[in-house]
């Protein structure tokens, strides 16, 4: 097959990018491989643009060298340098096929030829390259696939699949966004048979994924078919629900992973932070969006400021969407809570040793006393207020 283009296109806007310019100046063989290339044909915006090379890493380096770009190791084993231009990152790979492969990594070797380095990419939409003047080669009927919203892999779905079981969920996620009708029936039987090699991949790039499954503008239909294939289950043996997901989405909630994640979780969400190795700041409001008290259109401002000052940031104005609360009445809840501000305990552990009292726990226990007051009247009480209910209780106990 020529290494002809198959469409010549007007180059997009990112093209204009003095930073990106310089590289290319630097790499003019190079071509935009990937998601720029994808989003660019769907019309829709580019956010990372990553490109590819025939030459070899060390090629790469010197060349970034010589036309003063700093080039940084990101992946030398895998053939990446990125190089830094404008305050910014390009990664730039080089062309590779595949040695080795185990359902997890793989061994590679690099190569000059482009159709090579397609062939070994899972999906035909991602199998797409540019270069800096519109061309753009698909050597596997990608353009006609993504047009079509079809996911399909490139060449046998069950051989991609049990190379890297990853792309199972990668499937998803492409699905999720650029999907539109009854998904390839091919991969959907080789997805099927491939479920058991899911426990194969580690947490990270398990949660990693099904992350940005979540964060997908619409993802519904492609959590309803996870569901379907048993991939749901493989990944949420917890529990999950994809009826209550939809809803959540269907009532205009915001793309968050962390918060569609507790509307489809069933189960234990310490359980499944520690499973997914979520980070700190995610299994926190994970469990907070499961277990903090939920506000509704008829809960009083003095309840709201004290839910306000108890939970994290954000989490009661999150926790009305988990009931598919997307009517009128949960719309005026949410204006409520966007108008009252956080309240905050006005009083510090100093004010306690201002009466005279030595460092100890009744500082502590002081300071919770007058705590639970202020919040028991709705969080209004001000610093004055708190340390003259402070002097009282402290009185209170002397005598």
């Amino acid at each position: 097959m020529s290494d002809a283009p198959a469409l010549m296109v007007t180059p997009p806007d990112f093209l204009a990018d003095p930073a990106l310019g310089t590289v290319l100046a630097a790499l003019p063989e190079a071509r935009i491989a990937g998601g720029a290339v994808r989003d660019t044909l769907a019309r829709r915006p580019v956010a990372d643009i990553d490109l590819a090379t025939p030459r070899r890493p060390e090629e790469v380096t010197a060349a970034l060298a010589a036309a003063g770009i700093r080039a940084v190791p990101t992946g030398i084993a895998h053939g990446t340098v990125t190089a830094v231009s404008g305050g910014r990152g390009f990664e730039i790979t080089t062309l590779r096929r595949d040695v080795q492969t185990d359902g997890r990594h793989a061994v590679v070797d690099f190569t000059d030829d482009w159709r090579v380095d397609a062939a070994r990419r899972d999906f035909t939409m991602n199998a797409l390259s540019m270069t800096r003047d519109g061309a753009v080669f698909d050597y596997f009927g990608g353009i006609g696939d993504l047009h079509a919203g079809l996911v399909r892999f490139v060449g046998d779905p069950a051989t991609r699949i049990a190379e890297d079981y990853l792309r199972i969920l990668r499937f998803f996620r492409f699905h999720a966004r650029y999907g539109a009708g009854p998904p390839d029936a091919a991969a959907v039987a080789a997805i099927r048979a491939g479920v058991p090699g899911l426990t194969l991949l580690s947490a990270e790039r398990v949660w990693s994924e099904l992350a940005r499954i979540l964060a997908a503008p619409d993802p519904r239909g492609a959590v309803a078919l996870m569901g379907e294939l048993g991939v749901l289950a493989a990944v949420l043996s917890e529990g999950a629900d994809p009826a209550r997901l939809a809803r959540v989405v269907a009532a205009g909630a915001p793309a968050d992973p962390v918060l569609r994640l507790a509307a489809l979780l069933t189960g234990d969400a310490e359980a499944v932070a520690a499973r997914l190795r979520l980070s700190n700041a995610e299994r926190d409001r994970l469990v907070q969006l499961l277990g903090a008290p939920l506000a509704r259109p008829g809960t009083d401002d003095a309840t709201l400021r004290r839910w306000l000052a108890e939970a994290e940031p954000g989490v009661v104005m999150d926790r009305t969407w988990l009931e598919g609360g997307g009517g009128p009445e949960w719309g005026a809840l949410r204006a409520r809570l966007g108008a009252l501000e956080r309240p905050v305990f006005p009083l510090e552990g100093r004010d306690v040793l201002a009466l005279g009292l030595a460092p100890g726990p009744r500082v502590g226990a002081l300071l919770r006393g007058v705590r639970d007051w202020w919040l028991a009247g709705g969080c209004v009480a001000d610093a004055g207020a708190c340390r003259a209910a402070l002097a009282r209780l402290a009185a209170g106990e002397a005598a």
